[in-house]
């Protein structure tokens, strides 16, 4: 790989919380959200604030996706799928 950007070829421990947690909402409806306790893992918890920050989720500890959040969680449910089906 030309160059050594570490951002283009490592995943965050953060970016990887907020996969999973995107990974986590349902995409078959838009009524169903989630809701993260407040004794949940601190990386969780973060990773529920981080999202909302950046408009993906409606509340910091959860809540509903936004659009740009349902299409963030539909491109991270594909690549999970892809990744998965390739080691089935």
């Amino acid at each position: 790989m030309a160059g050594s950007d570490k951002s283009a070829t490592h995943l965050s421990e953060e970016i990887v919380q907020e996969l999973e947690l995107l990974n986590l909402f349902s995409l078959t409806s838009t009524l169903e959200g989630l809701k993260i306790h407040h004794e949940a893992d601190p990386a969780r918890i973060a990773a529920g604030a981080s999202l909302f920050a950046k408009g993906l989720t409606t509340l910091p500890d959860g809540g509903y996706l936004t659009p740009l959040g349902v299409e963030a969680a539909e491109h991270a449910q594909s690549a999970v799928r892809i990744l998965r089906a390739s080691i089935d």
